[in-house]
């Protein structure tokens, strides 16, 4: 449920800037702020809480290094665990976040996972590799596949107007496509940049604390509020992201299958694919089995924010997974076992709208080792990054419980090394 810009490059501060960046310096910049948290879930930056435990657990690979490679098991050659663990350590000693995992793999087997910082800042306790986050826009991606699916087996249509598939939804249906959602380019309006989600007003953070994030929304309910505002541009002339457009699409899967998106979702992506960790809850407020505890850090202190309803993100981001389940699915999706080749090639054709950088809920990145394929997502409490290569030898999956709204030069940097270890094969 991330916010992303309307196609300028994100200078990371927040901004937009034109400088030429280097390919790993892009990626850096698109990563963090695709994982961003959303206007619903940004505080005002404050001053920083100091009541956690500090200190850094100690990250390890898959299984004792020495014992793994005489059993024919160890990391490849390539997965340089040093800097892995390293940079990993580094964000949370940075201080801005309180835990971050990660996990390396290729064509989707684990080849290194590790987890650094605190699952609970009152206890201490320490964070899982193994643990399960909330994946805030990663969501996307996966509803977007159940659409493509339904192209494929002809229950819809990428240039069937929204009108069609969803009579009455939004005032100008009949101009927008369903590809249009799929790839931000329907200049609808993003519901969660409506002042209902306006969080820069004094004491707006400690309301929705309070009571704001047990609210149950429909999709009906954000879709008015998108519809309150006049578009963005006319369809198809422009790129702007917005989490309307998948809660439009998840209306449509379940106008199109009798079934809710979710469940779509879990037929379809989620148990074909054994994905254990993975769910796609409606209102159901905790973060099933181990998990790292999300925060706010306000002036008084931090607040715990894991538990919540998810309908204010819905199919553009309720969803919950791990490190794991991530790098399994988006290895499986690019790899051709979710799609016909004809859909996936759709799904990664990045409009010209977007600076080539979005395609039907993938988003493409550059770096030094070569265009990565996947997503980032931001929810109250947990930042999200997902990312193969197109030859499926590296996934990266990462989770991160930043503590602002904001994040610190150190933990830039020490993400930016995460990244490049992590993507870059031997």
């Amino acid at each position: 449920m991330a916010e992303h810009g309307s196609g300028a490059e994100p200078d990371g501060r927040g901004g937009t800037g034109r400088r030429r960046r280097s390919p790993a310096a892009r990626l850096v910049a698109l990563a963090l702020a695709g994982a961003g948290l959303v206007g619903v879930t940004a505080p005002a930056a404050g001053a920083l809480g100091t009541t956690e435990p500090t200190g850094t657990v100690a990250v390890t690979g898959v299984q004792d290094t020495a014992a793994a490679e005489a059993a024919g098991r160890g990391p490849r050659k390539g997965v340089d665990t040093r800097a892995l663990n390293g940079a990993l350590n580094a964000m949370t000693d940075s201080g801005g976040v309180s835990a971050a995992l990660a996990r390396v793999g290729d064509h989707g087997r684990t080849l290194w996972k590790g987890a650094s910082g605190v699952a609970d800042r009152t206890t201490g306790a320490p964070a899982s590799a193994d643990g399960r986050f909330r994946i805030g826009s990663v969501t996307k991606t996966f509803v977007s596949t159940v659409a493509l699916q339904l192209v494929a087996e002809g229950r819809l249509g990428l240039d069937d107007p929204v009108e069609k598939l969803l009579p009455g939804a939004v005032p100008n249906g009949a101009d927008i496509t369903l590809r249009q959602l799929l790839d931000h380019t329907s200049g609808v309006f993003n519901y969660t940049e409506d002042q209902a989600f306006d969080f820069e007003r004094p004491g707006a953070v400690e309301q929705w604390l309070e009571s704001g994030r047990w609210t149950r929304w429909t999709p009906q309910q954000l879709v008015a509020l998108a519809n309150a505002h006049q578009p963005y541009f006319a369809p198809g002339q422009g790129f702007h992201y917005s989490n309307t457009n998948y809660v439009l699409v998840g209306q449509i899967i379940e106008r199109a299958t009798g079934r809710s998106w979710q469940r779509e979702v879990e037929r379809r992506v989620i148990r074909p694919l054994g994905l254990t960790g993975t769910s796609m809850p409606d209102h159901e407020t905790a973060v099933p089995g181990p998990h790292a505890h999300g925060y706010y850090d306000l002036p008084t202190g931090p607040a715990d924010v894991t538990e919540l309803d998810p309908s204010m993100a819905g199919s553009s981001g309720a969803g919950i997974s791990t490190t794991a389940d991530l790098n399994t699915f988006i290895s499986a999706l690019v790899g051709g076992r979710l799609l016909p080749r004809p859909q996936l090639a759709e799904m990664m054709k990045a409009t010209p709208q977007s600076g080539g950088r979005y395609g039907l809920g993938l988003e493409r990145a550059p770096s030094d080792c070569g265009v990565l394929w996947g997503h980032t997502g931001g929810i109250p409490g947990y930042n999200t990054v997902l990312y193969t290569s197109a030859d499926l030898r590296r996934q990266l999956a990462v989770s991160m419980n930043a503590k602002g709204a904001s994040t610190p030069p150190a933990t830039e940097e020490a993400f930016g090394k995460l990244l490049a270890a992590g993507t870059c094969a031997g």
